[in-house]
C-alpha cells in the first residue's frame, strides 16, 4: 500500500473474492509514471480509494504540483481507469484528478469516457498521447537496461558476456521484470532465448557498441532519476508524504 495514501475504504468487506480496496491498488500499482517510469502507488499519488460492496470504485489522484504537465496527468489518469475497469468484479469506477490546474477538463473528459482531445479540443490528438507514451516507454527500458548492464560490468563481466547474455540467464529482480514488461508492451522479445539487451528500436546491443551505448544511456537514467527526486521532495513539502527512492532500495 502506498506510503502517500490518505485514506481506503472498503479493504475488509469480506466474502471469498469479493471487490476489496487492496485489489484495486494492486491494480493501480500497474499504472507508472510516464515520465519516471514508476508506479503511481510508490509515489504517493493515489490521495484515496474507496470501494462499495456493489462494485463500485472511486480514486483519487494528487499529483505533486497543480502545474504537472496536462498530457502527463491525463495519461496517469486514464491509465488509472482502464487499470481499475479491468478488474471483473468492478461495476463503476470514478477517477478524480484533485488540485490541477486543468482537473476540471480531465476530470470530465474522463467521466465521458473520452481522450485526450476531447477534454482539450484542438491541443493534439490521441495518436499524439500515444506516441509520447511510446516515447518513455522507450527511455524507461533504456534506463532500466543501462542499471542492469552496470551492475553485471561491476561484478566483473566482460562487454561480450554482458552482451551475449540471454533473458533466461538474467536474475529475478524488479528491473529485470519491468524491462521485460517493457519490452513486451514495445512489441519486443522478451521471451527466455532473445537477448538479454536489446535496443528500443529492436536491435541487438553488440559489445562494440556497450560503452558508447551506456555513455548516452546514462544521460538517459539521469534525467529519469533528477525528475523522480523533485517529485518525491514537492510530496514531502506539499503533503508530508514520503516516498522511498527507489535506488536505494535493494534490488
Amino acid at each position: 500500500m502506498s506510503a502517500g495514501l490518505a485514506r481506503v475504504a472498503g479493504a475488509d468487506l469480506g466474502g471469498k473474492g469479493q471487490l476489496s480496496a487492496t485489489h484495486v491498488l494492486d491494480a493501480l500499482a500497474e499504472v507508472h509514471d510516464p515520465e519516471l517510469d514508476e508506479p503511481i502507488t510508490a509515489l504517493g499519488f493515489v490521495a484515496s480509494c474507496e470501494v462499495t460492496a456493489e462494485g463500485a470504485v472511486a480514486v483519487s489522484l494528487r499529483l505533486p504540483t497543480p502545474q504537472c504537465a496536462p498530457n502527463f496527468a491525463f495519461l496517469m489518469a486514464a491509465d488509472a481507469r482502464a487499470a481499475v475497469s479491468r478488474l471483473p468484479e468492478v461495476r463503476a469506477v470514478s477517477i478524480r484528478l484533485e488540485d490541477h490546474y486543468t482537473g476540471t477538463e480531465i476530470n470530465a473528459a474522463l467521466q465521458r469516457g473520452a481522450g485526450f482531445s476531447g477534454a482539450f479540443p484542438g491541443e493534439t490528438d490521441d495518436d499524439g498521447l500515444d506516441s509520447l507514451r511510446e516515447l518513455f516507454l522507450r527511455k524507461a527500458l533504456v534506463a532500466r537496461q543501462s542499471r542492469l548492464c552496470e551492475s553485471l560490468l561491476a561484478a566483473g563481466a566482460s562487454a561480450d558476456e554482458v552482451t551475449g547474455r540471454r533473458v533466461a540467464d538474467l536474475p529475478d529482480v524488479p528491473d529485470v521484470r519491468r524491462c521485460l514488461e517493457l519490452r513486451r508492451t514495445l512489441g519486443l522479445p522478451a521471451d527466455g532465448d532473445a537477448p538479454a539487451f536489446m535496443l528500443p528500436d529492436g536491435s541487438v546491443l553488440g559489445p562494440e557498441d556497450l560503452k558508447r551505448w551506456l555513455r548516452t544511456a546514462r544521460l538517459v537514467r539521469m534525467s529519469l532519476e533528477v525528475n523522480g527526486g523533485i517529485c518525491r521532495s514537492l510530496l514531502k513539502v506539499r503533503h508530508g508524504v514520503v516516498i522511498e527512492d527507489p535506488e536505494e532500495v535493494v534490488r
